[in-house]
């Protein structure tokens, strides 16, 4: 990669890189989670935390991380807004000391935080004939009831996991204007062409990249773009 430039690829590359890690049992969650705790550590310590948890990997890597937290003292609050959850997951971050609320509390859950962490969709949302990344049910809701709060003049950050929910990972669409925007974006293994393409790179924010050892895969791809890394600051 040539100095001062980033390759973005799509979901697919990104989950064909994976694959073959996951099948030798590599534990790319684990160290996916551990990036992402490290990354709110460094930001806002024990403070108030607000995981927004949908039903995927994003959902229990959030999950992971806010166990890791709570283990260290932080508050940690959950809201689950899939129609299932990762189980392990969310049983690691109870037993750790988050504890779990109602979605119809999201407005004053968030107010009330440091931090909000979006782990409701992932790089599989917009994959497949006619699938789309846009919110839905119960997700849709809970970010249409935080997203005023992000106005007021105290308010929390917003990490997204990997990507935010509600866009296309690989084309940086937005097929609905409801999407929580990022203040950093904790993205895995190789950045997705989405984060730096217009419209969603303006709601990304800054991103950082935690290597779980895909890198030296992706970089034998083509990439879907290659940007500035100035994009991503």
């Amino acid at each position: 990669m040539a100095s001062g430039t980033i390759n973005g690829y799509s979901a697919e590359q990104v989950r064909a890189a994976e694959a073959p890690y996951i099948a030798a049992g590599v534990p790319l969650m684990a160290m996916a989670a551990a990036g992402l705790a490290r990354e709110i550590r460094a930001t806002v310590g024990h403070g108030g935390i607000l995981l927004l948890v949908g039903s995927g990997d994003n959902g229990a890597d959030a999950l992971y991380a806010g166990a890791e937290l709570a283990a260290e003292g932080a508050d940690v609050a959950i809201l689950c807004t899939g129609t299932r959850v990762h189980e392990a997951a969310l049983a690691a971050a109870l037993e750790s000391g988050s504890h779990r609320e109602d979605p119809t509390d999201a407005a004053r859950l968030a107010s009330a935080s440091e931090l909000v962490v979006d782990g409701i969709l992932g790089t599989g949302a917009g994959l497949g004939t006619n699938a789309s990344p846009a919110l839905r049910g119960t997700a849709r809701e809970v970010v249409a009831a935080i997203l005023p709060i992000l106005g007021e003049e105290r308010h929390p950050l917003v990490f997204a996991v990997d990507i935010p929910s509600g866009i296309d990972p690989t084309t940086g669409v937005i097929p609905d204007p409801l999407v929580l925007p990022a203040d950093l974006t904790v993205t895995f293994g190789g950045y997705k062409a989405g984060l730096l393409i217009s419209p969603a790179r303006e709601l990304s924010g800054r991103v950082v990249l935690v290597d779980i050892g895909l890198l030296p895969d992706l970089e034998r791809l083509e990439p879907v773009i290659r940007a500035s890394a100035g994009r991503l600051s």
